[in-house]
């Protein structure tokens, strides 16, 4: 699972809650689909509506018994033509390898995220990870337990799909009642994108803007250089829009997507100026990811290591700080 949740980003409560939601789906012609996950942040919901040659599903959860027991009667009573995945993050793409052999489907996304999604698990990926989270500064015992919780998903996204179509920024979906526009907006993954209905100002956010917490932006020693930089150019993109009613794949449907997105802003740049002031001297991926983040597993570390990155390479790509190696440890300090 690719979110983290930490202290502030779990308490965060708005009130802009939409009552009614499921009347809002309905008016879409739209079923949401709640896939449990055995992790804190516990289900993800994806989407099954009819489109233009059959039924369309928009992700599939991961590739587990709990996932076949909810598609099975679903797939058995629909003809599925299309799976559409968001990105390549395992609660969103680890069943649609297995999901399009049951129905033949054709499957779209982005091509950047089609590489990521069938390769980051392979065995060189993991390692080159784990020689990355060495270099963080982290001792070799956790490095190799965090590169151990990565290869605990190979068998949660495989077999993976044949991506028969990619999407691409403008493309138009029909999807239950109404048509949506395709928008790229890269920062939780290099290839994420959300869908937008400018009739009804309805966004189908997918994991870019959630209503109770902060999606997490992570760097992963690939891709894209800069994405927490990423994440806020495709929060503004969306801002222009100004979006009345946003359908998350976490988290209930919520009301006006700009005040969220300010609040999401203001989140990251405080964190921003928490790590630029405890960096006057040199401090490691790992002691930065130690001020920002607090009593964490294995798991939800991987996801801080990463995130606590993104907010340094920021800072180093606007030109806020130095960063060098030493002894094969990198070192961040503010200028």
């Amino acid at each position: 699972m690719f979110l983290l949740l930490t202290g502030w980003e779990f308490e965060k409560i708005i009130d802009t809650k939409l009552e009614g939601e499921l009347d809002l789906l309905n008016e879409l012609e739209v079923t949401q689909v709640t896939i449990p996950l055995p992790f804190r942040l516990d289900h993800v919901h994806c989407f099954l509506a009819e489109g233009e040659k059959g039924w369309t599903i928009i992700d599939t959860g991961l590739n587990n018994k709990v996932t076949r027991e909810i598609w099975n009667p679903i797939i058995e009573k629909h003809d599925v033509n299309d799976i559409v995945l968001t990105h390549y993050h395992p609660d969103h793409f680890g069943y649609a390898g297995t999901l399009q052999a049951l129905t033949g489907a054709d499957v779209w996304m982005t091509q950047v995220d089609e590489l990521a999604g069938t390769t980051y698990w392979e065995p060189g990926s993991l390692q080159f990870l784990k020689g990355n989270y060495d270099a963080c500064g982290i001792i070799d015992d956790k490095a190799s337990a965090l590169s151990s919780d990565e290869i605990s998903f190979i068998t949660q996204v495989k077999p993976y799909p044949t991506v028969n179509h990619h999407l691409e920024e403008g493309m138009k979906i029909c999807f239950g009642k109404y048509e949506y526009e395709v928008i790229l907006t890269p920062g939780h993954s290099d290839g994420l994108i959300t869908l937008y209905n400018k009739e009804n100002s309805v966004l189908f956010s997918t994991d870019h803007i959630l209503p109770r917490i902060s999606p997490n932006i992570s760097y992963w020693f690939r891709g894209i250089n800069n994405p927490l930089e990423a994440f806020f150019t495709s929060l503004k993109k969306i801002q222009k829009l100004d979006v009345e009613y946003v359908i998350p794949s976490h988290g209930t449907p919520f009301k006006n997507a700009n005040k969220r997105i300010v609040e999401l802003l203001d989140h990251h740049q405080d964190r921003l100026n928490e790590v630029y002031e405890n960096m006057k001297e040199p401090i490691t991926v790992n002691t930065a990811c130690n001020v920002l983040f607090k009593n964490l597993s294995i798991h939800e570390s991987r996801f801080a290591v990463g995130e606590t990155l993104a907010h340094l390479e920021y800072l180093y790509s606007n030109d806020q700080c130095s960063k060098f190696k030493r002894e094969g440890i990198w070192y961040y300090q503010s200028i």
